[in-house]
């Protein structure tokens, strides 16, 4: 979760990171980039906290 917090506050938007995690996917396997992905939509969910 924190290098997803990292990623949001050095301006990567949600949708970039969601790329990211698909890119990814086809390395790391789909069942662990829907985990990040779920991951990614708290931290991103984190903005309507402050």
């Amino acid at each position: 979760m924190g290098h997803l917090r990292l990623a949001r506050e050095n301006g990567l938007s949600e949708s970039e990171l969601v790329e990211a995690i698909v890119h990814l996917a086809f390395y790391a396997g789909w069942p662990k980039a829907m985990s990040a992905i779920a991951v990614a939509q708290r931290v991103f969910g984190e903005d309507h906290d402050d």
